[in-house]
């Protein structure tokens, strides 16, 4: 019973959260739907990521230094009051029949910016509340919620979008909202963060002390820009999957959705091995041998193969052991990073691990729509027996050129982080 009282304040904060980020998956995923049907553009729809994501990347770094000069609790709370507003907003415009797309474009971004200052806030918080010898079965609960919401946010979309509207999406978001900010506010303490001499430095001078931090510890430093090489290739491999699976003549847009739902459920399976996985020898070396293991084992196999099956099992090995990575991460930087400094190190992390996303995204996109498919189409005719042909055999070599890149990646990062050793 003990136990179960140490985690309780974990228990209520991460299934509310949990919750609530259900919901705002579930009216992401209907505004989408709905600016698709108006616009008829992918390009349109892809906007609302990115006026989402720029915030996060470029803002960061500024948002971990205000998280840290504050109560955490009294951010969190702010920022999903903020966040809830601006859904409030979208809510009254489409009842008004004055929604806009560049009212969708302006509100994902001050989203984004709620969301850019309170993930570090919330990372802290969560340090905070759990006990240290809880950190690497929390970290595989927290995988597994974030998994199931990835599986289960275009699902309830979907449907309560075709049957009921957008406005019913946003009702969903709105009351998932009222329960988390009722149960972060009136039933969970978070301790104050004990610091000295913080009131007078400026949110500048605390950005450089996480940057500073991570110059000092470079364990955690290469393990954060081995972990931007390997979003850069994932992102990459995002941007050519739907290019490799729509043209394929037993794919298409439902078998699209298929395998790459296979992601979620892979990472779902995922999240239960590291929650109960012993505790490993050296988290770094599991670190980058996961991703070795992932990158080199999808990207390889679904360049080369031509059946649904094998593509679904590419995503299920490519993803299986991105919660144990993850998992292994967090603990690493929960146990080095003293608590005052974290909302500032997580910050500049997030700057430094995620910037290569959208740069991957549109590296995948522009390599086979202006290199890999030309050449297939002309040169690469002999290479037909490896990626195929017609329209996605460049996607499939650009693939295989993803899986190359990636292991050369981590054999070459792991090589560095042999000489860096982490246990507790």
């Amino acid at each position: 019973m003990k136990k179960n009282n140490e985690l309780r304040d974990f228990y209520i904060l991460w299934s509310t959260q949990s919750l609530s980020q259900l919901g705002s998956a579930v009216t992401a995923f209907a505004l989408t739907l709905w600016l698709y049907e108006k616009t008829g553009s992918a390009l349109s729809t892809a906007a609302l990521r990115i006026c989402t994501y720029a915030p996060y990347v470029i803002m960061s770094i500024f948002a971990g230094a205000i998280s840290d000069r504050f109560d955490k609790k009294k951010t969190m709370l702010i920022c999903d009051l903020f966040a809830a507003l601006c859904t409030v907003s979208v809510f009254f415009l489409y009842r008004t029949d004055t929604l806009s797309i560049w009212h969708l474009y302006l509100i994902n971004a001050v989203t984004g910016l709620m969301n850019t200052v309170q993930q570090p806030a919330s990372e802290v918080a969560y340090t905070m509340i759990i006990p240290k010898e809880y950190y690497q079965k929390t970290g595989g609960l927290l995988s597994l919620s974030r998994s199931l919401v990835t599986i289960g946010n275009p699902l309830i979309a979907s449907a309560v979008y075709g049957f009921a509207g957008l406005d019913a999406a946003i009702a969903l978001d709105l009351a998932t909202f009222v329960v988390a900010f009722a149960a972060l506010a009136f039933l969970i303490r978070i301790p104050a963060v004990p610091s000295e001499g913080e009131e007078a430095a400026g949110i500048i001078q605390l950005a450089i002390e996480g940057l500073k931090y991570l110059k000092e510890n470079p364990m955690i430093l290469y393990v954060i820009l081995f972990m931007s090489g390997v979003n850069f290739i994932a992102s990459s491999f995002d941007a050519v999957l739907p290019a490799y699976i729509i043209p394929n003549a037993r794919g298409g847009n439902v078998m699209l959705g298929v395998v790459t739902s296979c992601s979620g459920v892979a990472m779902v399976a995922g999240s239960v091995i590291a929650s109960v996985m012993p505790k490993p020898k050296d988290r770094v070396k599991v670190i980058y041998l996961s991703m070795l293991f992932s990158l080199a084992t999808e990207n390889f196999l679904l360049a080369f193969s031509r059946l649904p099956v094998l593509w679904c099992a590419g995503q299920i090995l490519g993803w299986i052991f991105v919660p144990v990575m993850s998992t292994n991460q967090n603990v690493i930087m929960k146990n080095t990073v003293p608590w005052d400094l974290q909302g500032r190190v997580y910050a500049c992390r997030n700057t430094l691990q995620f910037f290569t996303i959208p740069l991957g995204l549109m590296f995948g996109g522009f390599m086979v729509d202006e290199v890999c498919e030309p050449f297939m189409s002309s040169a690469g005719k002999k290479l037909g027996f490896l990626f195929g042909t017609g329209k996605g055999s460049g996607a499939a070599l650009m693939l295989f050129i993803l899986g190359a890149a990636g292991t050369v990646m981590c054999l070459v990062f792991g090589n560095i982080l042999k000489n860096y050793r982490y246990t507790d």
